[in-house]
Order: C-alpha cells, then structure tokens, then sequence
C-alpha cells in the first residue's frame, strides 16, 4: 500500500481550557477525559518539540500550515509561540511555514498582534453575530457577554494589518437572522467568513464522570436545544446565499459557498465535511494523545501518542485509514442516488443518526438543509461554473442579476452573458 504523504492536525496545546464559558461549546467537557489537567494542563516543551519535529516530518509538501485551537491557544502566552516559530525554524528547513489560530479574542493586545503580524498567523476570530446573538451564549465565567472585547480584538487585527477571517457558530438563536448576521459580519470587517452549524445531542444516563455529550457513534441522544434545526439552517444559508450572489461575489468569500462552487468545476470540496472521504485530520491534545479528528476526540478514536509513536505512523495505520474511508463506505442509498452527491457526500459521519431509507441510523441530521441549500443555489452555481470554465470571473454574476433588476431582458438569439459563446436559448437559458 502506498503511504500517506500529508495529513493535517488541529493542535489544542491548552486542552479544553478556557478563559470564558460558552454555554453551547463541546469541547469543555474534555477535561474529564484528563482529570489530572486541573494543575497541568499545559502542553510542555518536550511535547511541543515532538509535535512540531514529526509534523514537519509527515509532510511531503514544501508548504507547511500549523493549525492551533483549544480551549482557548492564547492562554499559553506569548512566549510559548515565540518557542513555536523557534522550533519551526529549527526543523522547518527550506519549508514554508504559516500558522492558522483560532481564538476568542478576549486577550488579544498589541503585542499578540506584532507577534502574528511578523510571522505570518492568520487569524480566526470567534463571533456569533451582533451583541445580542454573540452574548446569548458566549459568555466569560461570571456569565457576562464576551462581545465588546472580541470586538476589540478585531479593531487591533485591523489597526496591525493582521490577516483574519470569521467563524460565526450558528444556533438556535442566530440562525433565525441570517441577513442580520450576515451583514453585521461584513460591517465589522470580516471578509472571510465561515459558518459552522451547531449540532450536538446530549445523553440521557451519564454520570457525573461521564462526557454529557454522546459519542458520534452513539446514534441515541437528545439534540441539545441550541442546537440548529435542519430546515432552519438551509433557511440560513439561502437567505444569504441570495444577498451575496448579487452584492458580494468576489468581494466576501463565505466558506460555504466558495467550497459547493469549487465542487460545480469537478474539484473535492476544500471543506472535509463535503469532501469525498475525511480523516487524515487529527487532533492532538496537550499531552500528545492524537485522535482521528477534534469532533471524535474519544478514547476509541485514540491513535496513539506522539512519545511513543510518530504522526507519520500513526497517519498510516490501518486505524486512521479506516476512519477515513467509511464516510463513503457506509453512505446509505438515498445519498448514494443523491444528485447533490458530488457537493456533500453525505456530510460529517458525527452527524449521521437519523434513520435512512432502510430505517438505519444513519442519515444527516442536516440533509433536509442542505439539500435545500444545493437546490436553492444550482442555477447560480452552474451559472458562475461556466464563467470559471470560460475564463471569466464569478463575479461577473452579479451585473447578470443586475440586468435582470433592471427587466432587460437577454434575447434568446443572443450571446449568452455568461461568456460561453453559445446562444443565450442553448446554454443559461
């Protein structure tokens, strides 16, 4: 068998620490996991070393990206992320090396700000929405809203020239306002924006030891209440969708969107959720416990530890392999037969529970919207396709959609304005 050459792993050097307490996060409850982190819950040196020596090391690329989560990575101070572009250096190479980090923002000063703007980090900055919809649930530990020093953190990104983009959770509550949301997230600067669907179910027997969130293959268990409802989130995505095709194209890059058109030109979408197969996308914890992805982060789905043996390894064992390849081995016929197949390939296995055509739990508790959301949106994105193929910017969408406003009609006979060069009536129309 030939080997895996890349993978990519989600480092979460402060575990599931935080410095707020938001209401609806999955990954606090971790730490009951590791019960011995309440006094050492620090990813330590020897551990960042190897992390980052076998990182580089299970990489076939020249271009390398580091991807650091929690808990919240900005607890372990700046001097530990001196330590990491130290080590970078070190056994980097001739490699290029660049950093994702994705943080609450609550301390982020002038002096984070230098340190990503002097070594290329890029910036994920959590918000929900406007003041009402980032606060009903992102709260720091005296259950006080988070949103004016988040939103101060991204003044200081801006004032530094610091690359950033968005992550917008969406729940019960924002997913009622989605141009709201939207347009709050333009206004505050944001021009790389991602929404991540918030679906959790919660056990009805746990103990107080036990995680209250059920394991992904546990198909039994209450949806929480902030989470998403199916037909709700496709609501989300269309309201949006139809905003930004004609104002916004080429100029805010939702994440959504740009990967469904990247699978409308035949390529896998960039989203792991959407693409053909998953894994090969670790999560490592802060003791070098490596698990298949940071939303399986479960004793079961353990890999190993890097002190006793190396991502490379692990990257290829037949453990890793397997995971990856039952996203589309176990798809049920209904996704199967699916003609948005090739846009979502049944979406993300944790999410699989409902019952599917031969009453198996297994079907997405988000099918009925996306389904909604490839629907929705296939005029437009085979429209923008044939632009791409054309040579031709998807941007050029948008004075279609203006014409159209203006009820100037596209005459059967003539060109079609998507560029193809072929009769309006035997292409768009």
């Amino acid at each position: 068998m030939n080997q895996i050459t890349n993978c990519h792993v989600m480092a979460k050097p402060s575990g599931s620490v935080c410095n707020i307490d938001c209401e609806y996060c999955f990954y606090l409850e971790k730490e009951k996991l590791y019960p011995e982190r309440q006094k050492n819950w620090r990813m330590d040196d020897e551990t960042l070393e190897a992390f980052i020596r076998q990182y580089i090391e299970a990489q076939n690329g020249d271009t390398i990206q580091f991807a650091w989560q929690g808990g919240e990575p900005t607890l372990l101070g700046i001097d530990f992320y001196k330590k990491v572009i130290q080590l970078c250096q070190q056994y980097g190479g001739t490699k290029t090396i660049s950093h994702a980090f994705q943080t609450n923002g609550i301390v982020i000063n002038d002096e984070w700000c230098k340190l990503f703007k002097e070594n290329n980090f890029l910036i994920g900055v959590s918000i929900d929405g406007p003041e009402d919809l980032h606060d009903a649930y992102r709260t720091n530990t005296s259950g006080r809203g988070t949103h004016d020093k988040v939103l101060n953190a991204i003044e200081l990104l801006k004032q530094h020239k610091v690359e950033f983009n968005t992550l917008t959770v969406v729940n019960d509550k924002n997913v009622k306002q989605p141009l709201r949301t939207y347009q709050y997230l333009k206004s505050i600067g944001s021009n790389f924006i991602q929404f991540i669907p918030l679906v959790e179910r919660e056990a009805s027997d746990s103990t107080s030891s036990d995680t209250w969130l059920v394991n992904p293959d546990e198909k039994h268990g209450k949806v929480t209440r902030w989470s998403v409802k199916p037909k709700e989130y496709g609501n989300f995505l269309n309201k949006i969708f139809d905003h930004w095709v004609e104002n916004d194209v080429g100029r805010i890059f939702v994440q959504q969107f740009d990967a469904t058109l990247t699978t409308w030109i035949g390529q896998p979408s960039p989203i792991c959720v959407f693409a053909p197969r998953c894994g090969h996308a670790f999560a490592i914890e802060a003791n070098g416990d490596l698990f298949q992805c940071d939303h399986y982060v479960y004793p079961e789905y353990k890999l190993g530890n890097i002190h006793t043996s190396s991502i490379k390894t692990m990257n290829n064992s037949n453990e890793a392999i397997e995971f990856g390849l039952n996203k589309s081995q176990l798809l049920n016929s209904q996704c199967q037969s699916c003609r948005y197949r090739f846009a979502c390939h049944g979406g993300c296995p944790k999410h699989r529970f409902l019952p599917g055509p031969n009453d198996k739990l297994d079907h997405n508790y988000l099918c009925e919207g996306y389904y909604s959301f490839f629907d929705h949106s296939q005029h437009a994105m085979a429209f923008m396709a044939k632009l791409i193929k054309n040579g031709k910017s998807p941007a050029l969408i948008m004075d279609y959609y203006a014409e159209q406003q203006k009820n100037a009609k596209v005459s059967r006979n003539a060109l079609c304005p998507c560029g193809s060069g072929i009769k309006y009536k035997r292409c768009c129309a």
